[in-house]
């Protein structure tokens, strides 16, 4: 009961969050488009993405919803259902179902996401809170698959090796 209730909970708060900050963002950044934070390295830019990241399948909003509905749904019956054994990997998907719970709210709300940081220094995507936590997650589970295969190869190469006695 206590993991359904953290899941839910955690999940529920950083979905509120994200609709807080796109909120902001609407009320205040919408009529400017664009505030300059740090000029040349940071901004914020309004931007309604009709695609997903880096403005790809722009336009496939109810294809998007579906494949993100389904991402979510299925993330979360791994979270709930126990099989999920690792804290940590627990921690990246939780992240990543949170941010794209962010970001299907929008899509099924107004048929688009709501983007707002943009890096200036370099050429990059606009992207939102909803984004860090999916890519913030994705980078910590992406390392501890790597850690994970490096000590596999390890245990492998160490235990082929003939014993000198």
């Amino acid at each position: 009961m206590l993991s359904y209730l953290f899941v839910f909970g955690f999940l529920a708060l950083m979905v509120v969050l994200d609709q807080l900050i796109k909120y902001a963002i609407v009320v205040n950044l919408q009529p400017i488009l664009i505030y300059e934070l740090i000029p040349g390295v940071f901004r914020l830019r309004y931007v309604e993405n009709t695609g997903a990241i880096f403005g790809s399948f722009s336009g496939a909003v109810v294809i998007l919803t579906i494949f993100s509905s389904i991402l979510v749904a299925v993330t979360l019956y791994l979270l709930l259902s126990k099989k999920i054994t690792s804290k940590y990997i627990f921690v990246c998907l939780l992240l990543m179902a949170s941010g794209g719970a962010g970001n299907l709210v929008d899509r099924i709300r107004l048929g688009y996401v709501i983007d707002y940081f943009e890096p200036t220094f370099f050429e990059f995507a606009v992207f939102n809170f909803a984004d860090c936590l999916i890519t913030v997650g994705a980078f910590m589970l992406i390392l501890y698959l790597v850690r994970d295969i490096i000590s596999d190869s390890k245990k492998k190469k160490n235990g082929n090796e003939p014993t000198h006695e």
